[in-house]
This record gives structure tokens, C-alpha cells and sequence, in this order.
């Protein structure tokens, strides 16, 4: 069998969580198979032919047979939970009539184009044109799994807990935008969501958006970068719920 660099490396260690150790498990197994096959010397390999040996659907095949053992991806996916609890008046990951109370959204009454403003956060890219779409939230894996069955609905903008991107990452590229309600624009989610070219908020403050709501992003807003963060600058991009009569 092949061997790798872990696979002597005396400052290895197993992961706390099942699934990592599981994944990343499944991932060297791949590698040690790509790279016996290659007949390489391991630089050769690494350097020249693993990205065409190793493929999108090897690494998409590792993730659907995690899913069908029935693995979760909860613990990631709370994080923002368990890190800002002030954040949320009620976690309501199983009630359909759940909607973010922050204590800090701003909001407004109805203006002149039907928009009523019903929070705003960190833009991760300044786009072109604001995005319109319907609100979802996404905050179980039962939800991904859902939507990875079902397809993910069109012009989904998808409200999630998860600044880490894990419970999402299965069906991220699906969404039409993305709004956080932790972390930073430079969290992971942001980093994800700015390489597939979709449209993201975090560290979001809304109140009163419900599962089914028409929202338009201020996506043209300035993205927020590290030293508006360091220097406590509000530059935040706004959400409305747009009223359909």
C-alpha cells in the first residue's frame, strides 16, 4: 500500500469528530489508490498529475457516501448559535414560522418602490446590481438533504446559521445569495460564496423575515474589509422585504 506523509507524521492526530476523522479517512485512502496507480515518485505526482488523478466526482462521491450513512452536519452548522447567543431570541430550528429577532436590525416602514427594510449586514463583494429573490432559511441538515433530493428551489436566498459554510457546502452554488446571520467577510461561508460568485451578507441583523418572503440584497454596497472591522466601521449593506399587493 502506498504510504503517505500522515501516515508517519509523529504530530498526527485523530479528530474530535466523527465525520472529519471519516472524511479525511476516505480522502487518504483515495490518494494512497491515485498516487500507487500513477507509478510516480510522490513530488512528481503532486506537483503534475493529482488535480487530473484526483476529480470532482471522486471527492462528490466521498460526501454522498457520508450522506448515506446518515452522518450530520449539525455541529458546524450551530456554531454561530453557540458563539453569539445574544444574536437570537429563539434558535426555532424546527419551527416553521421561525423568523431572526436581532436586537440591532434596522428597520423601516414601507417607502415609495414597496420596500420595507427589514435588516442589513456585511457585504462580502460589491456586485453590479442588488439581488432579488425569496427567502429561505436553510438550518438543518435535514433541510440540505431536502434540497438535495428535491433540488434547491429557484431564486432561493438562503438565510443560515453556518459562517463556517459546512452545512451548506453541498448545495451552496445553488443558491441565488446567501445571508449569514455570523461571522465575518472572512469566514469561510464568505470565502465560498465569493469563489462560486454568489452574492452574501454576514454577520447579518434582521428582524421579521419569513420563510417565503420576496427580499431585495443591497448588493452594490461597499463590501466590508479588515480595516473597517478593526476600525468599528458600520458599512453595512441593507435588506428589504418587498410588499407584493
Amino acid at each position: 500500500m502506498a504510504k503517505l506523509f500522515e501516515d508517519t507524521d509523529k504530530y498526527g492526530y485523530q479528530s474530535d469528530f466523527p465525520i472529519v476523522e471519516a472524511y479525511n479517512s476516505a480522502m487518504k485512502d483515495l490518494v494512497r489508490k491515485r498516487f500507487a496507480e500513477s507509478g510516480k515518485q510522490w513530488n512528481d505526482f503532486v506537483a503534475d498529475s493529482a488535480y487530473d488523478d484526483i476529480t470532482p466526482a471522486d471527492i462528490a462521491n466521498i460526501e454522498q457516501r457520508l450522506l448515506a450513512y446518515g452522518y450530520r452536519f449539525e455541529p458546524s452548522a450551530m456554531s454561530s448559535a453557540i458563539e453569539r447567543p445574544q444574536a437570537y431570541k429563539d434558535s426555532g430550528l424546527h419551527d416553521a414560522d421561525f423568523c431572526f429577532e436581532h436586537d440591532n436590525a434596522p428597520t423601516a416602514p414601507i417607502d415609495v418602490d414597496g420596500r420595507e427594510l427589514r435588516g442589513a449586514g456585511d457585504n462580502v463583494v460589491t456586485r453590479n446590481a442588488n439581488v432579488v429573490g425569496i427567502a429561505r432559511y436553510v438550518r438543518t441538515s435535514d433541510k440540505v438533504l431536502q434540497y438535495l433530493t428535491d433540488g434547491v428551489p429557484v431564486d432561493t436566498i438562503a438565510i443560515v446559521d453556518d459562517s463556517g459554510g459546512t452545512l451548506t457546502a453541498p448545495i451552496l452554488e445553488k443558491f441565488k445569495a446567501v445571508i449569514c446571520a455570523g461571522g465575518t467577510t472572512r469566514s469561510h461561508l464568505a470565502i465560498l460564496t465569493r469563489e462560486y460568485g454568489i452574492p452574501c451578507f454576514m454577520n447579518a441583523r434582521l428582524s421579521g423575515v419569513k420563510e417565503g418572503d420576496k427580499l431585495e440584497l443591497e448588493a452594490v454596497a461597499k463590501a466590508k474589509s479588515a480595516e473597517d472591522y478593526a476600525n468599528g466601521l458600520d458599512v453595512s449593506g441593507k435588506v428589504w422585504r418587498i410588499n407584493i399587493k
